[in-house]
């Protein structure tokens, strides 16, 4: 303990990046029922007896590395400005997608193979769930609400559109190798999504 707060042994932090890291490559050989602890653990080149001081399972571990992942993806989005010029609403979001983007192309390796696989579906459900929140409340913070309501859309169904279209495009950007700048498709899914909105007003 220092300064109030708890500092994690090196050494742990290293096992349990190379059962991780382990994890990843055999998810990309095989399905995730044929990884066991053991394979896992001559993998990553420990015993089976350290990874049992780790995790308990493989479900435990999974369920850890997903926190983990929520919680850098977190940090990253508290992080942005929120409200770097307000007179543009659209380009407010901007910022806090392009720092998404930047971290998920940063660590791809990672990403590509826990979401844009079908082997595992823990983390694309977190991070889903973590997109639901900041849809809902972009949704319920600003004038999209009053637009919304003018357009006779339900608010769950607003929602499960903005977060189911959100994850879709990340998918499919990592799935293809992020042919695109992080800023560009930021851009990109915001022009989306005005044109989109712009387009059922059109069709009132």
């Amino acid at each position: 303990m220092e300064n109030g707060t708890t500092r994690t042994d090196p050494r742990i932090v290293r096992t349990r990046q190379l059962l991780r890291d382990a994890f990843i490559e055999l998810l990309q050989e095989i399905d995730i029922e044929k990884i066991s602890v053991n394979r896992l653990a001559e993998r990553a080149t420990i015993n089976r007896v350290t990874f049992y001081l780790h995790y308990r399972d493989i479900p435990d571990m999974l369920e850890k590395m997903a926190d983990d992942m929520i919680e850098d993806i977190q940090q990253v989005l508290d992080n942005t400005p929120r409200h770097l010029n307000p007179d543009s609403k659209e380009e407010e979001a901007w910022p806090m997608l392009v720092n998404l983007l930047e971290h998920l192309s940063k660590h791809a390796k990672f990403y590509k193979v826990i979401l844009a696989t079908h082997r595992t579906t823990i983390f694309s459900d977190r991070l889903l769930k973590l997109l639901t929140g900041l849809v809902t409340e972009r949704i319920e913070r600003r004038d999209i609400e009053l637009h919304r309501s003018t357009l006779n859309i339900q608010k769950d169904i607003a929602i499960w559109y903005g977060s189911s279209a959100l994850i879709g495009t990340i998918i499919a950007w990592l799935r293809n190798d992020m042919p695109y700048t992080p800023l560009f498709l930021a851009k990109q899914f915001v022009l989306l999504r005005s044109t989109s909105a712009k387009t059922i007003n059109l069709n009132k």
